[in-house]
């Protein structure tokens, strides 16, 4: 029994001892506070008569401790206070953390940490930054030697999984003693903040596409225009799509290559999106919400329309009117815009489409192609979007932009293999149908539907623009 009661004594001691020092027992010694315990089972089996002991009056009984267990008690307590003393200190090393502070959602950010080693010896360290988990790093922690006197650079990459402003505290470095008996849990603040926006990559491909004459590339076709602009733009290389009118012939010469003259196309009209961040927006498509989906494809277009010259607007509802940009050009609306939506998030509420169209004719009396993103799920849905756009028609130029489902795609396309996909293939079909139906009816209110897969929204998107753009229906 008082061996047991020793035993507890032993890690008691050196529990606290660690913990006044903030410090902790690592597995080894763990380990290491076995051997007593062995010990004293050995003790017992042989027979305490046999092994000297020292009597220990405690409350007047007399207590046999057989001088091995003491002195193996001893050595142990000895060795772990020894190994305390290397454990190594909060000062002893400095990290930094360099990290962009501007991330776009489902895209590669990367972080580098920098560690400093000022020990004169070799030192093992694991270390983990303070990552919020929306903001998927990849690898989460490290395990580095550092070198006596040295710096070591480290980096990963976070792959953010949700808009918002996010918050980095702390870069964690967890170190042991010299014998691995202690470790310690080290804390250097560094305080950093991460934006993540909207895929915006997205924009400088778009640009460096657009002055190579490649938009085709990522689905932008070149619209035939109905009449024609004679605003001088810019001077081009010629291409085989190009009107031989446009040719010329003087700075061809000029040259020595075949160039012709852009005219841009009508400016300083306005388009307005009106995005849905409502229940119907929260679904998953590809790893992303389509509320995610949304925003970019509506970033993509708006960069497009800036360029043409035009004003664009911003309006984002739920159960209530969230956030409001009214319609400018200008460089500075693209900030104005990414700032507005990117910490939008779709909310588990009932949209409010009457709200939000009458803030629309209360704050826009101007012409102005007015885009919905939105989703259809039901008739309720469906008989809103249909009545409020349809009252827009006259006014303004509606586009109604309805996000497709991709699993009643798959039931519908899919092969049966059983009575119940059968059944299922049917029920999607029947609201395919439904679906096509309310498009239909839409189309023949005089509102422009496009019917797109969230995955491949924006250049669906930006052709009717330039379609719209090329006819003059504004």
């Amino acid at each position: 029994m008082i061996t047991i009661l020793l035993l507890a004594v032993l890690v008691l001691v050196l529990a606290a001892l660690g913990r006044f020092l903030h410090a902790y027992p690592h597995r080894p010694l763990l380990y290491l506070c076995a051997v007593p315990a062995l010990l004293s089972v050995l003790l017992v089996l042989l027979g305490s008569d046999r092994v000297p002991a020292v009597v220990i009056p405690v409350l007047g009984h007399d207590f046999h401790l057989p001088w091995p267990l003491i002195f193996v008690d001893a050595l142990v307590v000895g060795l772990a206070i020894a190994d305390l003393g290397t454990l190594p200190r909060r000062q002893d090393f400095a990290v930094q953390r360099q990290v962009g502070q501007i991330a776009s959602i489902a895209k590669a950010h990367r972080v580098t940490l920098t560690v400093s080693n000022l020990r004169p010896r070799e030192t093992m360290a694991w270390i983990r930054d303070d990552v919020d988990q929306d903001l998927a790093a990849r690898p989460e922690d490290f395990i580095v030697v550092l070198q006596p006197h040295s710096r070591s650079t480290l980096h990963y990459d976070m792959r953010p999984t949700t808009r918002g402003a996010y918050q980095l505290g702390c870069v964690f470095l967890r170190v042991r003693s010299r014998c691995g008996l202690w470790q310690r849990f080290l804390p250097y603040p560094c305080p950093s903040q991460i934006h993540v926006y909207p895929d915006m990559k997205q924009l400088g491909e778009y640009a460096l596409l657009a002055r190579t004459n490649r938009l085709a590339q990522i689905g932008v076709r070149r619209v035939r225009k109905v009449g024609q602009d004679h605003d001088f733009e810019r001077l081009r290389d010629y291409t085989r799509d190009d009107n031989f009118k446009h040719m010329d012939w003087r700075a061809t010469a000029r040259r020595n290559k075949l160039t012709v003259k852009d005219y841009q196309s009508s400016q300083s009209q306005r388009l307005i999106f009106l995005v849905d961040c409502g229940r119907m927006m929260t679904n998953l498509a590809g790893g992303l919400s389509l509320l995610d989906h949304a925003l970019n494809a509506m970033l993509m277009l708006s960069y497009v329309a800036l360029r043409q010259g035009d004003s664009v607007g911003l309006l984002c509802f739920a159960d209530q009117i969230s956030r409001y940009v009214p319609p400018r050009g200008g460089g500075s609306q693209m900030n104005r815009l990414l700032h507005a939506c990117y910490d939008r998030t779709p909310q588990l509420v009932e949209s409010r489409y009457d709200q939000a169209f009458l803030y629309l004719a209360a704050h826009c009396r101007k012409r102005a192609l007015v885009v919905l993103i939105t989703n259809l799920i039901d008739e309720v849905n469906a008989n809103q979007i249909e009545r409020y756009l349809g009252s827009l028609v006259g006014r303004h130029l509606p586009l109604g932009v309805m996000l497709r489902d991709q699993h009643l795609f798959q039931a519908v396309e899919g092969q049966p293999g059983r009575k119940l996909d059968i059944f299922q293939a049917g029920a999607a079909a029947s609201i395919l149908s439904w679906r096509h139906q309310v498009l239909s009816d839409l189309e023949s209110k005089g509102v422009l539907a496009l019917d797109v897969f969230p995955e491949e929204m924006t250049a669906p998107l930006v052709n009717r623009y330039l379609q719209v753009k090329a006819r003059h229906l504004l």
